[in-house]
Parts: C-alpha cells; structure tokens; sequence
C-alpha cells in the first residue's frame, strides 16, 4: 500500500495555519465553502493562468461579519496591482460581482519564488509545455532551489514524458526530505502540464528547516540587512 500524506495537510492546525479562516453556521457553511472556491478559482484564472503569470502561489481568505479578506501571496505584486493600483481595484469590483460582498485584497510579496513548492511546480509544467528536457529542467530547477537556501528538495514528474507511448515516473532529489517530521517545515507544489501529447503531473517537495529555525533577514546596525538564524543554538 502507498502511505503518501500530503505535507501540508498533514501540518495544518499543528504547524501550519488554516488556508481559509472563518466560522459559519450549518445553514451558510456549504454556501461559504463554494464562494471561498468561486474566489480562489477566478483569481487563478484571471492571473496565474493568462500571460503574463502574476506567480500566485497560495491564496488565503478571511471573513468577518461585513466583508471577506483575500490574502494574495505572489511573487509579482507589481502584477496584481498595476499602475497606481488599477488592476487591484478592478479585480476588487469582479470578486465583489462574483460573491455579492465586500471584498478587501491584501497582497503578500513572495521574497524568494525559487522557495515556493508551488511556483517551482507551475515552472516546471510551464517548460515542459514548450517542449524543454525533462530532466535537465527537473535538474535546474532543483539546483537553483538548494543555491537559494533550502536544505532538501524533491521533484517527481509523470506521465508521458518526452512524448513517450508508456507514461513513467521520473525523480530528482537533492538533500534531504524529512516527510514524517511534524516539526520540519516541508513545503508541497503540484501543478498539471497539458502537453500536446498527454498531460504531464509535476509535484515538488522544498525542505527549508525546522519551523523557528530558518533563515531570516533582520536589520543591521549599519542600516543593511545581514541573515541572521533564530531557535534553538
């Protein structure tokens, strides 16, 4: 039997925090359920799945008694915005269309994309959209995620790779990957290429550290920013 636990479900409410915060009675919890997947779907859409890809990675919402909050994390905010915050305004009126509330966007810059299971997926998938080699993209990709700081990664990709007539599993892995660690911070992206020959399942582990010991940025006494690694020495 395949005992495979997606990470951050296994995490949430122990680690990890909710992807969707909000209480609701019996009668509206159903209702509230299809809006929070109304709004996640539109703005995926409308920004991750059109040229240029604003590089949303995770999409959080929060709701009060008189309005939902969006929380958009992407490594674009600039994307999401616009010019003097334009296109945050008008994608502000569609949510509001969309579910008949008030809508308040907040946006989350994502520091370091190559960090993010999820932006690393949706690269991959894009590459292997235009036809690149499978494994030597499978093999930058993890590259570039251990040169920005993470300690273990893992790439699996499936499916019909290179156009072969039998789908197969190919893996890359670099460091280490500690899955059945509550405390290890292990970040999880899947993402779908349809090619021309098949669709093509990219999913991607990123082990950055034990929660309240990775590294962070803090000011320095010079005025600069210097990493600085908090928790236990």
């Amino acid at each position: 039997m395949g005992q495979k636990v997606n990470p951050i479900g296994f995490r949430t409410g122990i680690t990890e925090g909710w992807a969707a915060r909000w209480y609701a009675p019996k009668a509206a919890y159903g209702e509230f359920l299809i809006e929070d997947q109304r709004l996640r779907r539109f703005i995926d859409e409308k920004l991750n799945r059109r040229p240029p890809s604003a590089q949303i990675a995770k999409i959080e919402i929060e709701r009060t008694r008189n309005e939902v909050a969006v929380y958009i994390h992407t490594a674009r905010p600039g994307m999401v915005i616009g010019a003097r915050g334009a296109d945050i305004e008008k994608l502000q009126e569609q949510l509001e269309e969309l579910i008949d509330r008030k809508v308040d966007i907040k946006v989350i810059e994502i520091k370091q994309p190559d960090l993010s299971a999820q932006l690393v997926a949706e690269s991959i998938a894009e590459q292997l959209k235009k036809r690149s080699s499978f494994r030597r993209t499978m093999k930058q990709r993890c590259e570039a995620t251990m040169a920005a700081g993470a300690k273990g990664v893992k790439i699996i990709c499936k499916g019909r790779l290179g156009g072969a007539e039998m789908a197969r599993s190919e893996r890359q892995a670099l460091g280490s990957i500690p899955l059945q660690t509550l405390q290890a911070h292990v970040d999880y992206g899947y993402a779908v290429s349809r090619t021309t020959y098949g669709t093509i399942g990219v999913r991607v582990w990123i082990y950055t550290g034990m929660y309240g010991d990775e590294v962070t940025t803090v000011e320095s006494g010079d005025g600069g920013r210097r990493p600085a690694r908090r928790g236990k020495r």
